[in-house]
């Protein structure tokens, strides 16, 4: 099973769960389906190296923009991380 074509999510209710089987760098970009996330890519969470804005789209949809700490992990499946806004670094997507 290949990560670009991996969307965990798919046809799964409002449980969502899954273990990490890889991490990926993230290079924020305000178009949708750029790496990692093209060919329906869902994050199942996001890990920050250096604390910041995020501002990113849920797998539900939705844009949400969140501050955080150094080191944090963001339990939220994304599949989206935006440029304009984010200014945190070094984040990297949890894929299953």
């Amino acid at each position: 099973m290949s990560i670009t074509t991996n969307n965990p999510f798919k046809g799964v209710g409002s449980n969502l769960t899954g273990a990490v089987r890889d991490i990926i760098a993230v290079t924020p970009d305000d178009s949708a389906g750029t790496a990692p996330f093209d060919n329906d890519t869902v994050a199942i969470g996001l890990y920050i190296t250096t604390g910041g804005v995020v501002k990113f789209v849920s797998v539900t949809g939705q844009t949400r923009t969140i501050t955080v700490p150094d080191n944090f992990y963001l339990v939220c499946a994304c599949k989206q991380v935006f440029a304009a806004d984010t200014t945190a670094t070094g984040i990297h997507a949890l894929v299953s």
